[in-house]
């Protein structure tokens, strides 16, 4: 595997794009990978393999499987092809327990042959986009929430404050900094008609499944965690819809651009994905890229949360950054966290400090080389990429490289997606407005 362009900080990165495409040049059998999710929904990807379980095979597979665990979501796994590989592939045990927590039910690996895995059968959620009446708006991400008073689409009030929400055990926490952002929000509006949020983590029925938000809530007191959408429904006494904050990314993209088929990247504390299929549907897909491979490089960074290398949380985030500064030659201090490392950085930006350039240079090597990686994936015509890793002069430089990459290396990916950039604002509280859309009011 040979890049045109390199990471300027991280020489190593090997990118699945190239690797998988040179695998399967050699590839010759059939091999159908499926996951049944919520309601029976089975979602599919075929691909072709070797049929021996040799190393590159098994690393192929593994790998696919898991970007199909957390990209489509599901509690039992059809593997339709060669036995002899099929049956090698293990899939780790942080990715089955958050898969059955998700979705309610222990998590099985079938191995069958290609004409025995179910067939497709997908549900379309509408994806929002109501914009008339008074509305509030939030976004929560890990070291900040942000709210929005909208009336008929236009916000007049807007809100970002910090908080730490990780660290916190007592989900008494959440609620109040949730709660008290809304009626702070709910003093510019004449009237409430409805609620919509963005939150990170594994969202149904506007209840928290699974999220690194609670990360510290311990599991006798997730119940009363898990549902504090509902409480706050029943206190408000107004339609309420939140849903995962890549959703609602890729939602702020389809109003912004009035187009669809969009795929959205959030990075912030973590990385955040959503997508719109280009009939204007949400799929009900759990689109964590946070935890798809993006780096096949043994060596690569590993994240705190799943203990699995190269993957998206540590590439495209406030920890992508974090992680780069030594490479980069920047010295902060060991107790510093990462939103105020972020802030350094973009500080060093703002003077064009070229050690912070290279960080930035670095995110759009990673960046570029994994837009080819997600279109096997997902069928999409335009990207929306924000967060606070995007603002001010290095997100620029970011979105730059990703287009050299593209343009270098994958002609046809960049004559057909477009990647599209909010301007400054929208980049931070462009989420808060998009989730106040949710929610259909029916009078």
């Amino acid at each position: 595997m040979k890049k045109a362009i390199s990471a300027p900080l991280d020489p190593g990165f090997q990118p699945p794009a190239l690797v998988n495409h040179q695998y399967l040049a050699t590839a010759t059998e059939r091999l159908i990978i499926a996951l049944e999710g919520e309601r029976g929904r089975v979602t599919r990807y075929e691909t072709k393999v070797r049929p021996s379980p040799d190393d590159e095979t098994l690393r192929y597979v593994e790998r696919t499987v898991k970007f199909m665990l957390w990209a489509r979501g599901g509690w039992r796994l059809y593997l339709g092809g060669p036995s002899a590989v099929c049956k090698r592939i293990k899939v780790r045990k942080f990715d089955a327990d958050l898969m059955s927590t998700a979705y309610g039910k222990k998590f099985q690996t079938i191995v069958t042959t290609p004409v025995k895995v179910p067939a497709e059968k997908e549900i379309q959620l509408s994806a929002g986009g109501h914009l008339k009446g008074c509305r509030i708006g939030f976004d929560l991400g890990a070291s900040d929430y942000k709210v929005s008073a909208v009336i008929d689409g236009e916000a007049i009030f807007t809100e970002e404050m910090p908080w730490d929400p990780k660290t916190q055990s007592n989900p008494e926490y959440h609620y109040h900094h949730i709660a008290s952002a809304l009626h702070r929000a709910a003093a510019h509006l004449p009237r409430v008609d409805a609620i919509g949020g963005s939150s990170a983590g594994l969202i149904v029925n506007n209840e928290i499944r699974a999220a690194s938000l609670l990360r510290a809530v311990p599991k006798k007191l997730f119940p009363q965690a898990a549902g504090i959408f509902k409480r706050i429904a029943k206190e408000w006494r107004v339609p309420i819809l939140v849903m995962n904050d890549g959703d609602v990314t890729a939602l702020a993209g389809t109003l912004s651009l009035g187009d669809k088929g969009m795929l959205g990247i959030a990075m912030g504390s973590s990385q955040a994905a959503g997508f719109i299929n280009k009939k204007g549907r949400i799929l009900g897909w759990l689109n964590e890229l946070a935890f798809v491979p993006v780096d096949y490089n043994p060596d690569a960074a590993m994240d705190e949360w799943s203990g699995d290398r190269g993957v998206g949380a540590q590439y495209f985030s406030q920890q992508a950054v974090n992680k780069l500064l030594p490479a980069a030659g920047i010295a902060v201090p060991k107790e510093m966290g990462l939103p105020e490392r972020l802030k350094e950085v973009q500080a060093l930006m703002a003077k064009d400090d070229p050690r912070a350039a290279k960080i930035y240079e670095t995110i759009g090597v990673y960046l570029g080389y994994s837009i080819p990686h997600y279109a096997d994936f997902y069928d999409f015509d335009h990207m929306l990429i924000l967060g606070r890793v995007t603002t001010g002069k290095g997100g620029d430089i970011l979105i730059a490289k990703a287009r050299e990459v593209l343009q270098t290396e994958f002609p046809e990916i960049a004559a057909k997606i477009q990647l599209h950039v909010p301007d400054e604002k929208s980049r931070r509280v462009g989420q808060a407005v998009a989730a106040a859309s949710l929610p259909e009011i029916k009078r």
